[in-house]
């Protein structure tokens, strides 16, 4: 087995891609991906926009344009369509897993993030869209973003939360999936294709940490640079493991429900001074899923070590985190602030991707 195939034999984690693009579903490359050992996959504007601003959707874009689509319905043909045949490819990994793995999100336009009630009828449309059981309908982890996600929970829609930076915003969106599957059960209806993964982004911290440790500068600054992502990481599956393997969790699993999976993103290593595997190699755990990039896969197949280092530790974690707090940085702030500047960041890469397309309509109006 190579490494990837021994994350999920040996460690019961599932190794997704972080990326999409119409020449990896038709080019059998995610085929190929899956047969490797990715488990899933995760799309988001920013990827669409490259790919959109890459050519490969010349011919459809113009026929949306020339039949009097807007933007963003041109976008909305290009998306359920590219997600809808990631999901027929990884649909074998579904059934084999009986429906725990092999799963391809979606995502909720990013100018929804601070409207509960726009973010779930937007979530019931591309949920009855791709109409599949392994999609994921990613809903961001602001304020009105949790209560969104146990209302399609509720309704027994998939759901990928993502842009989580906290610890105790992780634990407010875990007890909202709780919180959807009581409703279902209280209804009588059935909890175990019902599924969630709690999307933990890791590297950002460190890039944010790091930047005001440096700006102190002092020998206990500069030391304590590259720790806090890792370290916050381990005390979001700490959370996990007490609310999911605690009595919180009992009755929900006698019914048949599913544990929310804590997913990393953000995985590859933004600071060429750190191993490029960092983010993979230090969060290896069950019940986990590592969403990766392109050129992350490549290098943990090249040199990437298996072995279970999430539960690992966690003393030494929480001495890591106070050792940043100790140089007044408040990681509270730094999450709040990540959030927001991931909110504007998405916002900003869905806005190149209609103005890609608004470029397109002008080159095709009338002199």
């Amino acid at each position: 087995m190579n490494a990837l195939q021994r994350l999920h034999a040996e460690q019961d984690q599932s190794p997704w891609i972080d990326f999409i693009d119409r020449q990896l579903i038709n080019g059998g490359r995610l085929a190929e991906q899956v047969a490797m050992g990715i488990r899933g996959l995760t799309s988001n504007p920013t990827i669409f926009a490259k790919a959109i601003a890459s050519g490969q959707y010349d011919d459809l874009v113009r026929r949306g344009i020339a039949h009097g689509h807007t933007d963003r319905e041109i976008f909305e043909a290009i998306e359920i369509a590219d997600v809808g045949d990631a999901a027929d490819i990884l649909r074998a990994v579904y059934d084999q897993s009986d429906g725990a793995d092999g799963f391809v999100s979606i995502e909720v336009e990013p100018d929804l993030a601070d409207d509960t009630q726009k973010t779930i009828e937007r979530a019931r449309y591309l949920w009855a869209q791709l109409g599949r059981p392994n999609v994921f309908v990613k809903i961001p982890a602001t304020p009105a973003g949790v209560p969104a996600v146990e209302a399609a929970i509720a309704e027994g829609i998939n759901v990928n939360i993502t842009l989580m930076f906290s610890v105790e915003v992780y634990r407010e969106v875990a007890r909202a999936y709780l919180a959807g599957l009581r409703q279902r059960a209280e209804r009588g209806e059935d909890l175990s294709r019902v599924a969630s993964v709690a999307s933990f982004f890791v590297s950002r911290v460190d890039s944010k940490v790091d930047k005001a440790l440096e700006a102190i500068g002092t020998p206990d600054a500069l030391a304590a640079r590259g720790r806090a992502a890792v370290a916050n990481a381990k005390m979001a599956y700490a959370a996990y493991r007490e609310i999911f393997h605690g009595p919180e969790f009992t009755d929900l699993r006698a019914a048949g429900a599913r544990v929310q999976r804590c997913l990393w993103a953000s995985t590859s290593t933004k600071n060429p001074s750190y191993r490029d595997v960092l983010y993979v190699e230090e969060l290896i755990g069950p019940e986990t899923v590592n969403t990766l990039p392109t050129d992350t896969i490549n290098a943990f197949l090249d040199h990437g070590t298996v072995a279970r280092t999430l539960d690992q530790g966690l003393e030494q974690a929480k001495m890591e985190l106070a050792a940043v707090e100790a140089q007044g940085i408040s990681m509270t702030t730094v999450t709040d602030e990540l959030i927001s500047e991931g909110v504007k960041a998405f916002g900003a890469s869905f806005d190149d991707l209609m103005a890609t397309i608004q470029a397109y309509r002008r080159a095709l109006a009338p002199a």
